[in-house]
C-alpha cells in the first residue's frame, strides 16, 4: 500500500467491532508514527494508549452513561483502543534553548512561540497513526477532547503541562450497523479551490 492508497482509503470509522487487537500491533503503530517530524527535532510527543478497561474509564470520564443514549455513534465507543498524542511544551522550550537554535527566541516561553508546535507535531503523529491503520486494515476515528482534555490527563496522569490534540479510535470496523456523519455527503471542494498559484 502507498502513501497515496492509505490517504484514498482512510475514513472515519464510528462504529467497532469489540474484537481485540493482536498483541503488538498498538507498539507498532506508535513505533512507526512517533518517527513524524518534530521542531528542532526535539522529539516532544508522547503517546497514552488504552486498552480494555482503560477504554472503559475513558468514555466514563468524557461520556458518562447517562449521556450516551443520546450520543449518535455508540458504536465508537467499542473500539478496543484508544490512542491519544500529547505534545510536551518544555521539551521545545529546552531544545529552543539550546545553542544551535539561539537567535531564534522561542526558548524563553510558551508565549513566545506564535504556532504552538506541539500541538502541530502532535498532530502529525495522529494523522500518521490513521494512516498506519489504515495500512494495517484496522478502522480509525480522529476525534477532539472539546472540553475533557483536563479531566482526562487527570484521569490517566499526564503531566498538567501536557496538551493534546486528540484521540484516535483503533479496531475492526464492524460489519454491521452504525450510523454514517453528515459530514460524508459533503463533496470534496475542487482542486483549483484550494491550490494558488504565486498569490492568493
Amino acid at each position: 500500500m502507498t502513501v497515496s492508497d492509505a490517504l484514498r482509503d482512510r475514513r472515519s470509522c464510528r462504529s467497532f467491532a469489540t474484537t481485540p487487537l493482536a498483541v503488538g500491533v498498538l507498539d507498532e503503530l506508535v513505533d512507526r508514527a512517533r518517527r513524524t517530524p518534530t521542531a528542532g527535532n526535539c522529539q516532544g510527543v508522547e503517546f497514552l494508549v488504552l486498552e480494555g478497561s482503560e477504554v472503559s474509564a475513558y468514555w466514563e470520564t468524557t461520556l458518562p452513561s447517562n449521556r450516551r443514549e443520546a450520543f449518535p455513534w455508540p458504536g465508537l465507543v467499542d473500539a478496543p483502543a484508544l490512542i491519544l498524542t500529547f505534545g510536551l511544551p518544555s521539551r521545545y522550550l529546552d531544545r529552543y534553548a539550546e545553542p544551535d537554535k539561539t537567535g531564534t527566541s522561542l526558548g524563553d516561553s510558551v508565549a513566545d512561540w506564535p504556532v504552538p508546535y506541539w500541538l502541530t507535531d502532535a498532530a502529525f503523529a495522529a494523522m500518521a497513526l490513521q494512516l498506519l491503520a489504515v495500512e494495517a486494515g484496522l478502522g480509525c476515528c480522529f476525534f477532539g477532547l472539546f472540553g475533557h482534555e483536563e479531566a482526562v490527563r487527570e484521569r490517566f496522569g499526564a503531566p498538567s503541562e501536557a496538551r493534546a490534540v486528540g484521540t484516535v479510535a483503533l479496531g475492526y470496523p464492524a460489519l454491521v450497523g452504525g450510523r454514517a456523519s453528515a459530514s460524508t455527503t459533503r463533496a470534496r471542494r475542487p482542486l483549483d479551490e484550494v491550490l494558488h498559484r504565486g498569490t492568493w
